[in-house]
């Protein structure tokens, strides 16, 4: 195929003086060997500023991940900062994980923001994304960001942006932050050379300012004291919570940590595992055979940047299974719950809060609890934004997500899963202490509030075409949506993007009364809800599955869960999902 006239002309621009030589040479050994599909997609679309930020594979052009695409990014950053914040001190905090190139953008990052006049705080070296999120309140800095693909495989990298709270960007600053980016058409409007006066280097004392805080999560220190001992697994896979979850974990009192030595050293190219992702059960296999050979109690693993934490738990066969994100959310929820309201800690004014496509059981827990829930649409600045919006009124004290995302307390306003492996940490040692495996403590969670089960399915559908696909599936379920699915009436649909809740039994119509977002929800007849999400973050679509079945005794618990599991795999034959 020959390379469509626009695309042509951007890939001649990015072979002028304006780019580096090592760029216009790899563009160049491009063109030579004639794979003009792969520079169609390097240059199809310029890498879009989402609501969050940047994230893409990285190489040169236009859509790619690359000092550019960085740098153009954080030029219209810095001129909205200087436009919001206009004759104020404007400083930034900046952070990155283990990933390839990450070190390299984050000092173009900092150069540009100090060759604006902008004060940067600059993390030494690699750190978890929560800690940027409390460096920026700790440091009163007006914005912040961290060089990170979460998750990704090690093609990827990103750019997460902040706000002055603490948390991702919201509306409007998103849209406006949009906008000013898009206004750069011209790589010679950013400034790329650093003002070094104005790059100060952040190090261990803002660790210790953080571990400081996350020991005062812990809720019964007497129990960790008795289980000291407890036999933790734990793997950063070789991302940034080496960093700081041992020292995490050694503050709440424990000393029997055991790390999966190969998976501890930082690498962007993440040499054991195919993807860097708690959620696979291949990247948590090594802690898995170490927890096994070492007969341990838990098993904990983050991501590259440490705000997900994946846990791993022996079942009543004496077998190790992985707990998924709403299971891990749930366990977390009534163990923090349970063990404020048993030590009287539980205020009138608390509260806890979850996303949209994570399961109801949550609810049902705080509702136990007589503690007030709030519901949010996908992403963890919805929960920052709700923390913002509710402070010096109402007290967060937890809030999770079914993508392995959870936060206790509010000096972060991210997911952190350096605190959530060390309140996991203790919530094994309570149960130990009182004679029971958190296997049994999930088993009993479920007995107490009926068994939820969840299922996620990810459509990857790459380059452009793939996206058209994406949009095309989504205005198919709008436009035609289906009146039954594995034979339940649907009962409800859910359009976050219109904003409207259908009640297809009255005809009435209420509003969701959250911003617009591009979701589509269908509850059946049984309760069952079916999400539709397009990801923001990857060429994905993401379909989510929740049914909840009776269980009367923990002795039904297998019974209950391969029913409940036949229920989700009726519904994706159903929708044909492949």
């Amino acid at each position: 195929m020959a390379l469509a006239p626009d695309i042509q002309q951007k890939v001649n621009a990015w072979l002028t003086p304006a780019y580096d030589a090592d760029t216009q040479a790899a563009i160049s050994a491009q063109l030579e060997a004639g794979q003009d599909e792969a520079l169609t997609d390097a240059f199809y679309r310029t890498l879009e500023f989402g609501t969050g930020g940047l994230r893409g594979v990285m190489g040169p052009g236009s859509n790619r991940m690359n000092r550019y695409t960085l740098g153009m990014a954080t030029q219209g950053l810095c001129n909205y900062l200087m436009q919001s914040f206009h004759g104020q001190e404007i400083k930034v905090a900046i952070a990155h994980d283990s990933r390839n190139n990450s070190p390299e953008f984050a000092r173009i990052a900092a150069g540009i923001f100090s060759a604006n006049g902008i004060t940067v705080y600059l993390f030494d070296s690699l750190r978890p994304t929560p800690e940027l999120s409390f460096a920026i309140r700790q440091l009163g800095c007006q914005s912040g960001c961290v060089i990170t693909a979460s998750h990704n495989p090690k093609e990827y990298n990103g750019y997460k942006v902040y706000w002055n709270d603490g948390a991702q960007v919201v509306s409007p600053h998103d849209t406006n932050i949009i906008v000013e980016v898009n206004r750069i058409t011209d790589i010679g409007e950013v400034k790329f050379t650093a003002v070094d006066t104005l790059i100060h280097l952040i190090g261990h004392d803002l660790d210790d300012q953080y571990l400081t805080e996350v020991q005062k999560l812990s809720v019964d220190p007497a129990a960790i004291q008795r289980q000291h001992d407890l036999k933790i697994v734990y793997t950063p896979l070789h991302g940034s919570g080496i960093t700081l979850v041992p020292g995490a974990l050694q503050r709440f009192g424990f000393d029997n940590v055991h790390i999966v030595q190969a998976q501890a050293t930082p690498d962007g190219n993440f040499p054991t595992v195919q993807s860097p992702n708690p959620e696979e059960k291949s990247a948590m296999q090594m802690a898995l055979d170490l927890a096994k050979d070492l007969d341990a109690d838990i098993v904990l693993a983050t991501d590259p940047d440490a705000d997900r934490v994946g846990l791993g738990v022996k079942n009543d066969k004496g077998e190790w299974v992985l707990l998924n994100g709403n299971q891990t959310a749930a366990l977390l929820t009534n163990y923090l719950l349970g063990a404020r309201h048993r030590a009287d800690k539980l205020a009138p004014n608390d509260y806890m809060v979850y996303t949209i496509v994570t399961s109801d059981i949550l609810g049902d827990i705080a509702r136990h609890y007589n503690v007030k829930s709030y519901n949010t649409l996908t992403g963890f600045k919805y929960i920052a934004g709700l923390i913002r919006d509710l402070a010096g009124q109402e007290n967060y004290l937890c809030g999770g997500e079914e993508s392995y995302g959870y936060l206790i307390g509010d000096f972060v306003r991210d997911k952190d899963a350096v605190s959530a492996c060390a309140l996991a940490a203790e919530m094994a040692a309570v149960a130990k202490d009182q004679g029971r495996t958190l296997y049994e403590e999930l088993v009993q969670m479920y007995a107490q509030f009926g068994l939820y089960q969840e299922d996620l399915i990810s459509l990857t559908k790459k380059g452009q075409r793939g996206a058209e696909e994406i949009q095309e599936m989504m205005a198919g379920l709008r436009q035609a949506p289906p009146t039954t699915i594995a034979g339940q009436p649907v009962v409800e649909i859910r359009d976050y993007q219109t904003g409207l809740i259908r009640d297809l039994r009255t005809g009435d119509t209420t509003e969701t009364g959250m911003e617009s977002s591009n979701v589509l929800q269908f509850i059946l007849e049984d309760g069952s809800k079916i999400s539709a999400r397009p990801s923001g973050t990857e060429p994905k679509i993401k379909f989510y599955f929740s049914v909840r079945q009776p269980l009367k005794s923990v002795v039904d618990f297998d019974l209950a869960q391969r029913l409940a599991k036949e229920k989700i795999q009726a519904i994706i034959d159903d929708m044909q999902l492949k």
